[in-house]
């Protein structure tokens, strides 16, 4: 048994009194008359920079010309050629430190709060994290409401292998703009925890 089985096998065994989960179905979550531009709005509230690429152009020469002191970008996608580590190869997590630039793919986005849920669609998804600066491909159709829709596109599962998005990935988490915190003295700290930046480049249809 593991350590976590074990706590909450502990938790149930000293349960008092049990109560019925309540019942969800009248929730009415708020939704959007245009939920791309609720998306950008949010993104931008929170710290973060949303660039809509137009048809044709180049992501790469984009992301030069956002970054163009990055020495080091990290990224296992194939159309991202500047790419100098691919957290793919590397030997340990730590040996993505000192990346500039890390890009990553994500899956949908939310227009409630501006969140994009990124899979674990790398072996090291500590270049989520560790860059410097973050940026997020992400196609502009794919965005829902809120969270509500978000965790329902999550629990789907996949016709052909039976598994949900959770399942199939392992591990995912929602970025929403750049790591910041204001705990001490209320002082806002952009960094603090993960990327100084991040960039969500929305792609053409």
């Amino acid at each position: 048994m593991s350590s976590k089985e074990d706590i909450l096998k502990k938790y149930r065994a000293n349960v008092r009194e049990q109560y019925d989960m309540p019942d969800l179905s009248d929730i009415k979550a708020i939704t959007y008359p245009n939920p791309l531009l609720q998306f950008t709005t949010m993104s931008k509230n929170v710290g973060g920079q949303v660039v809509e690429v137009e048809e044709g152009r180049d992501i790469n020469d984009l992301i030069r010309e956002l970054y163009p002191d990055a020495k080091e970008i990290a990224s296992n996608l194939p159309e991202i050629t500047i790419a100098t580590r691919n957290p793919d190869n590397v030997g340990r997590a730590r040996d993505l430190n000192g990346t500039d630039v890390g890009v990553v793919r994500g899956m949908f986005g939310v227009a409630e709060n501006g969140c994009v849920w990124i899979p674990q669609q790398m072996k090291e998804k500590a270049v989520c994290f560790i860059s410097e600066n973050l940026v997020i491909l992400l196609p502009k159709s794919q965005i829902v409401n809120n969270m509500h829709e978000a965790y329902r596109r999550l629990s789907e599962r996949d016709p052909k292998s039976g598994l949900d998005l959770f399942d199939q990935y392992g591990y995912g988490t929602f970025i929403s703009g750049p790591s910041k915190t204001a705990d001490i003295a209320q002082v806002l700290v952009m960094g603090a925890q993960a990327a100084r930046s991040a960039t969500i480049l929305l792609l053409p249809e």
